[in-house]
């Protein structure tokens, strides 16, 4: 009778070459979801709203340097601080918290000294490859990671934290990963270019 003899070092060996086949099989199935999500086209674009209360009329605009199709959103009455913003459309929170660092612009301190980046900030997924973002908020936003909104709920309020000069709101339609002209109401914002100091008045009709 023949014995087949297997050393340690045989066992090991086998391990190894499970374990790497097993690894580049992940990889393969990782590298094949990626592509069918950045290859899937983006679905229709929702019927988004401002981000304001209804029936309010606020202006919108844009200034050198700013960022292509990037908005911010300035109240023509009242004090910004604290002003309700409103999710856009119906959508998933992928992220609410601290983009960069926050500063300490506050309403009893307006003149502070700034942050980085988009301080306190939620993002949207709406489907369809369609998200929206929002920055600056005042304070911790008013929604948590993974939780429904509804187009109108109340998400946050107007601050300036992060990287801004006066309470504003920064908002963003994202198509796909890349920003492109917000549209209102079923309406071009006519917002695109940073070359120039551009500035529009819309009302909202964000009402639930």
């Amino acid at each position: 009778m023949l014995w087949t003899v297997t050393t340690g070092r045989s066992r090991s060996r086998s391990r190894r070459t499970s374990l790497r086949l097993l690894l580049t099989l992940g990889v393969v199935i990782a590298l094949a979801v990626a592509a069918v999500i950045v290859l899937r086209p983006p679905g229709p674009r929702p019927l988004f709203q401002l981000p304001v209360a209804c029936g309010e009329t606020w202006q919108l605009g844009t200034y050198p340097g700013h960022g292509e199709n990037d908005v911010d959103f300035f109240p023509l009455s009242g004090d910004p601080w604290g002003q309700p913003v409103l999710a856009s459309y119906d959508g998933r929170v992928t992220v609410a918290g601290i983009n960069g660092s926050l500063g300490a612009r506050t309403p009893d301190n307006p003149d502070g000294p700034r942050g980085r980046g988009g301080g306190y900030w939620v993002k949207i997924d709406h489907g369809g490859r369609w998200e929206t973002q929002y920055l600056h908020l005042l304070e911790p936003p008013l929604v948590q990671v993974g939780q429904r909104v509804a187009r109108g709920e109340q998400i946050g309020r107007i601050g300036s934290t992060g990287n801004s000069g006066a309470p504003h709101l920064h908002y963003e339609q994202r198509r796909g990963w890349q920003k492109v002209e917000t549209w209102f109401d079923g309406q071009p914002s006519g917002i695109t270019h940073d070359d120039a100091e551009y500035t529009v008045r819309l009302t909202s009709n964000n009402c639930r």
